[in-house]
């Protein structure tokens, strides 16, 4: 895999500006959300939203967490609809990324200028999405809550 996967994240980036520049600054961050699947779709990608993963600490599983979207199988997406930019929100993504086998993340700010984040981490540890003998059984985790 391409670690920077610099056509992918140019194409998702793409879609970010295509969506603001179409409805501008002032939605709520669903709208934003939903509207990037329909362009990412549109532009052939593989579009997972709302989807949990099961966080692991030293192999063992500790808990479900929720991302936005995950583009083809290769990208977290996070975004955000604010007049700021939340200060938890690039390290929240990081360790997304840093939580899972993905190694990178892209931020997007439907905010009165558009402003987006591409965030890399090496994930050397375990695969904690799917590890290759996790010590005990993931059904054990909480499971993901609503």
């Amino acid at each position: 895999m391409n670690r920077f996967e610099e056509r992918l994240t140019h194409s998702i980036i793409g879609g970010f500006y295509e969506v603001y520049n179409y409805y501008g600054f002032g939605l709520s961050e669903k709208v934003y959300t939903n509207a990037l699947e329909i362009e990412l779709r549109a532009r052939g990608h593989k579009v997972d939203r709302e989807v949990s993963i099961l966080i692991y600490y030293k192999g063992i599983p500790v808990a479900w967490q929720r991302v936005d979207m995950i583009v083809d199988d290769k990208v977290i997406v996070e975004s955000k609809a604010s007049a700021r930019l939340p200060p938890d929100a690039e390290p929240q993504l990081l360790s997304y990324v840093r939580a899972t086998r993905l190694e990178l993340g892209l931020l997007l700010h439907f905010g009165p200028k558009p402003y987006f984040r591409r965030l890399i981490a090496s994930n050397r540890r375990p695969d904690p999405v799917d590890p290759p003998e996790p010590t005990e059984d993931p059904t054990d985790a909480p499971e993901p809550s609503d």
